[in-house]
């Protein structure tokens, strides 16, 4: 059976396509952006990429089009689906119906952490011996690729909030039904498709109506968005954690026992259940750890042998990823992409290497940033950074002006790639770190960086 994808680049698509090819599918796909890592990762999985959406990709005509919700009306390609006739669906409802039906599934949801987290889960049930299926939004290190079937009962989801498809406005993570649901946190995020922060809260609410009684949902104890969201009605047991401070309700709490959080105890009813020591920094990071292993808990796997997994764990690729040392200086790239994932971001690398300067480059990609509905929010996200080059790209609706004027570091706007690196090679020295911020390739400056510091 031959399945086309329109918009195979994306993270959530190019590992649907990797499981499709796991099926035994023959996957083609377009899309107009190809980038790494999913290009590279696609290529490597033999999947045909092709450039734009020209309706003579779709001859010979497929069997089934799949179509990312990247997809509008008025694309050659949707238009040419819709005119012949050709079968189609979302990704989300691909997914359910061929992959997730019969399957315990583990679904991670929140607006930030997501993919972290799911390759966290499938990483500890996979140390676990459980062998499971996953589905992860990004390319995670330790793994193959971002998907795989699995040949277990328990498959591992990246539940986003987005919605499915221009045809359907839902949420992706409302087609799942995981069986383990884990709501890392909730804040207004994806302004082009929300109004406000109630209505993402209400796609929440319908994701906690899809999981059943016996099953669990994990959530952090002192979020008050989801706390708001539960009080709508939870037919679930719902199991809460905190870091450091013991709160009523939290039977799961974790002790950090290093400020960068690169080591940390796990607790449960106030009893130790392991110690996790990795590579990995930042609070946030020690949540995504915690819930991770409450969720393996809820798959029968014992906290001791998911802290054991957690101390090994790999990472994934662009989350504080170094790309490369060169006269000394170190560069990460990462996808953070709101304000508040800037901060936990810049506040890890912050108390991971003290004094040492930071130097973050942010490209102001998403369509939410795009659209300016986190622009008050920017200036102090960066308060952990001692300067900040802001990248001001094509497309971006708001003067980041303002952002610099109250920026409490050093700042400035630059409007080119080959600006920013020059700025940055005349500036820095042995011990600095430039840690670069997007939610897509940036023009390939990571690399281009590290070859300009070398030269």
């Amino acid at each position: 059976m031959h399945l086309h994808i329109l918009g195979i680049c994306g993270t959530f698509m190019g590992s649907l396509a990797v499981l499709a090819k796991e099926l035994g599918y023959h996957v083609t796909g377009s899309d107009a952006n190809v980038y790494p890592p999913m290009s590279t990762q696609l290529e490597a999985q033999g999947i045909t990429l092709t450039q734009g959406y020209d309706p003579a990709q779709l001859t010979p005509r497929p069997d089934l089009v799949v179509i990312g919700n990247a997809m509008s009306r008025g694309n050659p390609a949707v238009e040419h689906v819709l005119n012949e006739g050709i079968p189609y669906t979302s990704g989300p409802a691909w997914l359910a119906q061929h992959v997730l039906q019969g399957r315990h599934v583990i679904g991670v949801a929140g607006t930030h952490g997501k993919t972290t987290t799911t390759t966290m889960v499938a990483w500890v049930l996979e140390q676990a011996g459980l062998n499971p299926g996953f589905l992860i939004g990004g390319v995670p290190n330790g793994f193959a690729a971002s998907a795989r079937l699995g040949g277990g009962e328990f498959f591992v989801v990246e539940a986003d909030e987005y919605d499915s498809a221009f045809f359907d406005k839902r949420s992706k993570f409302i087609h799942y039904a995981p069986r383990t649901a884990i709501l890392n946190n909730l804040e207004f995020d994806h302004a082009d498709i929300f109004d406000n922060l109630d209505a993402i809260k209400k796609q929440f609410h319908h994701l906690v109506r899809t999981v059943p009684g016996r099953g669990c949902i994990i959530v952090p104890a002192d979020d008050a968005n989801l706390a708001d969201v539960l009080t709508k009605g939870a037919w679930t047991p719902v199991e809460k954690y905190s870091v450091d401070t013991a709160v009523d309700g939290a039977r799961w709490r974790a002790e950090l026992l290093s400020a960068d959080g690169s080591a940390f105890a796990v607790f449960l009813d106030e009893v130790k259940q392991g110690e996790v020591c990795w590579t990995m920094t930042g609070r946030h990071s020690v949540n995504n750890g915690v819930v991770a292993i409450m969720a393996a808990a809820d798959c029968g796997v014992s906290a001791s042998t998911a802290c054991a997994a957690l101390s090994a764990f790999p990472g994934v690729k662009r989350r504080m990823e170094v790309v490369g040392v060169a006269r000394g200086v170190t560069v990460y790239d990462d996808f953070a992409h709101h304000p508040t994932a800037i901060a936990t971001t810049l506040e890890g690398l912050r108390q991971k290497v003290g004094a040492a300067r930071i130097v973050a480059v942010i490209e102001p990609r998403s369509n939410t940033m795009r659209l300016g509905a986190h622009k008050d929010n920017l200036a102090p996200s960066v308060a952990a950074a001692d300067l900040v080059l802001w990248y001001q790209p094509e497309g971006l609706n708001w003067d980041l002006g303002p952002v610099i004027a109250a920026s409490p570091v050093s700042a400035l706007v630059l409007n080119s790639i080959d600006a920013i690196i020059e700025k940055i090679v005349a500036e820095v020295q042995p011990g600095d770190q430039v840690l670069i911020m997007s939610n897509g390739g940036f023009g390939g400056i990571h690399r281009k960086l590290v070859q300009a510091l070398s030269a």
